[in-house]
């Protein structure tokens, strides 16, 4: 077993994974971070591990260090890290790893890449798409869907560029202006994707995978939109919550399967069209729709805030489950979670998303904070001598935990309340109210 783990990244998903891989207990952490995230670092610490502050985004670098400190196993997280190749060095160095290398993870950083891989596999769930590098055709395309579609840069942009018709874009008109503004600036790459308009309820299955076995972890409702009510621009999440079991109020035990059977296709038809086998942990983004389950996109790691709600739930050691994705013997573990609710919310800065305002203290009242049964996880953040200040994006998570949905969404707003300063959240999320509204839309959809 492998006791030296590195962890590359520094935001709440990552405090999340520290903190679950440190429930072993002869885990020693090490943590290759972009800034010092002061709870990743503690765990370190307390492990007997180490964390360094550095560009993680820098192959040479992170293999570098890694080899110095003898690690065993590593665990590179966010998704430009996956792009950069990290992963790829460490194993240069014969260090395993239980994340994709950068050809694996392309079926996040390159949305065209996975689209032909589905339709080349004839993989269900694929929405009406056309890719364009230029504008040629592209009005055209958007006319032929009605003028009902998403515009979505085809590379990274942290989970903010995709705008839809009728949500964020008017009408078809800004929907072309965006595209355009998309291939002018080079937004996530050179290319856009224009993919037919889906109504229904969005969700999130993550599966951890070797590349033939994919174990699916309880499906999350994550929510994008700024504001109350689903309003306002795209955010990199502004809060999730799971239900009890696998699936959510809204979503079937067949739409859980069917979003699992995706899944396993696109692993399936990774390897057999790219001679690419994915192992980490896949994350696919569906909407449950009358017409069925169509997968929206598909990422290379676990979503930020959906990793803290299914950690949380996870009873088999995270530690054990790496080493098993690592050993390509996935399916000979048995993963188990618990039945409680979880529902997670995001304090972030005032000005958030467009221009966060400057730096400024963050006061946490530990007496409130343990009377909430809440749980932070720290974000973007600036640890100083003087104690913690707001950056540039989203500050803190706070987890609450409790045997139903209401139970835990209690526990997250009064945890909430336990952090003062110049911070905002969204107080629907995993209200009573917002969830109803769920419900009630996927059946009003299923009636027609």
């Amino acid at each position: 077993m492998a006791s030296k783990f590195l962890l590359v990244g520094s935001g709440a998903r990552e405090h999340a994974i520290a903190q679950s891989l440190c429930k072993r207990e002869d885990v020693q952490l090490y943590a290759y971070m972009s800034a010092r995230n002061p709870g990743i670092d503690e765990l370190c610490k307390k492990s007997g591990g180490e964390s360094k502050v550095g560009d993680i985004h820098n192959p040479a670098l992170v293999g570098d260090w890694a080899q110095a400190k003898g690690i065993e196993l590593a665990f590179p997280s966010p998704d430009a890290v996956l792009a950069a190749g990290i992963c790829d060095e460490l194993v240069k160095f014969h260090i395993p790893v239980a994340a994709p290398l950068k050809s694996a993870a392309r079926i996040e950083w390159d949305k065209s890449f996975l689209r032909q891989l589905m339709e080349k596999g004839r993989v269900p769930g694929c929405p009406k798409n056309g890719f364009f590098r230029t504008t040629d055709g592209l009005n055209g395309f958007i006319d032929s869907l009605g003028g009902q579609v998403a515009v979505k840069p085809i590379g990274l942009t942290g989970g903010k560029g995709v705008a839809v018709v009728g949500l964020q874009l008017k009408d078809a008109a800004e929907a072309k202006s965006y595209a355009r503004s998309i291939l002018d600036q080079r937004i996530g790459g050179d290319g856009v994707i224009i993919e037919e308009k889906l109504e229904g309820e969005e969700f999130t299955l993550q599966c951890f995978c070797d590349g033939r076995t994919l174990l699916p972890m309880p499906a999350v409702q994550d929510h994008k939109a700024a504001h109350v009510g689903d309003l306002g621009p795209n955010t990199g999440g502004m809060g999730s919550y799971t239900d009890t079991g696998m699936l959510l109020p809204f979503l079937t035990a067949t739409e859980f399967e069917e979003a699992h059977k995706i899944l396993q296709k696109v692993a399936r038809i990774l390897e057999l069209e790219a001679n690419i086998r994915f192992s980490g942990v896949m994350y696919g983004q569906f909407m449950a729709t009358a017409k069925g389950i169509y997968l929206i996109e598909i990422n290379a790691r676990f979503g930020d805030p959906e990793a803290i709600n299914v950690l949380a739930l996870l009873e088999t050691p995270l530690a054990d489950v790496l080493e098993a994705i690592a050993d390509r013997r996935l399916g000979k573990i048995e993963i188990t979670w618990k039945t409680e609710a979880t529902v997670v919310k995001y304090l972030v800065p005032e000005g958030y998303p467009s221009k966060a305002v400057a730096p400024s203290p963050i006061t946490i009242d530990a007496k409130k904070l343990k009377s909430s049964k809440a749980e932070l996880y720290y974000a973007s953040v600036d640890a100083r001598e003087d104690g913690i200040h707001t950056a540039s994006s989203r500050s803190i998570a706070v987890l609450g935990i409790g045997k139903s949905i209401e139970e835990a969404e209690k526990s997250a707003e009064a945890g909430c309340g336990a952090v003062t300063g110049p911070l905002w959240h969204r107080e629907d999320i995993g209200t009573a109210a917002l969830i109803k509204k769920r419900i009630e839309h996927m059946k009003e959809l299923k009636k027609r």
